[in-house]
């Protein structure tokens, strides 16, 4: 059975996230029903890189599955691409080896965090940034940052409910540019994250940059696993899936 490869784009705001749930409307379940349609009525289950969660973007999200009989990838791009919800678009698609799998063969994932620093929420980047409107020194959250690249037990940084039981990643780049002078962008790259862990890091960065929480706080809580150094998890929305890529 031929193996498809599929880079697909999506704004996670009117989706309970990416993973099929009962009595909610997923990513998933939108794609799924749109092959279940183009194969006749036979069910096919996609495979992502990884699941995002509720309201939580994507840009660069690649997923596999395996397909009953070949098709031309342009046209089976197109029909994917006009036949899922409006919020949901087929980038590119792709025969694969039968070994391909997008999620256990990913080698680097980038996620950007767009956040609103206005004093008031600007109402045309509410679906895609989140909004802080207290004082942040950019320069000590930048020094906290250094903290988090390299190898590390991101325990710490792990919402519960994650059925992961190795928790090591390498965070290879934490980059925190200002956009303008009401936007900033975090651009985390790593080889893979765990859930919620990128929300997670941003809300600490925030409360150090505010000053409730030291510069070193990141580096204790990663040495002593210590939640009391941590912050509040970011809201969703500014959070976008950019890229995965693989050998």
């Amino acid at each position: 059975m031929p193996r498809y490869k599929a880079v697909i784009s999506y704004d996670g705001t009117n989706y309970a996230g990416f993973q099929v749930q009962n009595n909610a409307h997923t990513i998933q379940e939108a794609i799924e029903k749109t092959l279940k349609r183009l194969n006749g009525g036979k069910p096919i289950t996609i495979h992502p890189s990884g699941r995002t969660d509720s309201g939580v973007h994507a840009k660069g999200q690649v997923i596999h599955f395996d397909y009953p009989h070949k098709r031309e990838a342009e046209k089976f791009r197109f029909a994917l691409d006009t036949q899922t919800p409006d919020d949901i678009c087929f980038l590119s698609v792709e025969e694969v080896e039968e070994t391909f799998h997008a999620r256990y063969l990913a080698k680097e994932k980038i996620y950007h965090y767009h956040l609103d620093i206005g004093h008031t929420r600007d109402p045309f980047k509410r679906l895609y940034s989140a909004h802080y409107r207290y004082d942040l020194d950019l320069g000590i959250m930048r020094q906290a940052a250094k903290d988090i690249e390299g190898e590390h037990d991101f325990s710490v940084f792990c919402a519960t409910g994650s059925s992961v039981e190795d928790k090591t990643r390498n965070v290879y780049e934490v980059i925190i540019e200002e956009v303008s002078e009401t936007e900033l962008r975090f651009i985390f790259r790593g080889n893979g994250f765990l859930y919620k862990m990128v929300r997670m890091l941003v809300g600490t960065l925030l409360k150090i940059g505010n000053g409730q929480l030291p510069v070193d706080a990141i580096k204790i809580a990663l040495e002593n696993q210590d939640k009391k150094m941590t912050g509040p998890t970011a809201h969703p929305e500014g959070l976008f899936l950019m890229n995965v890529s693989y050998d």
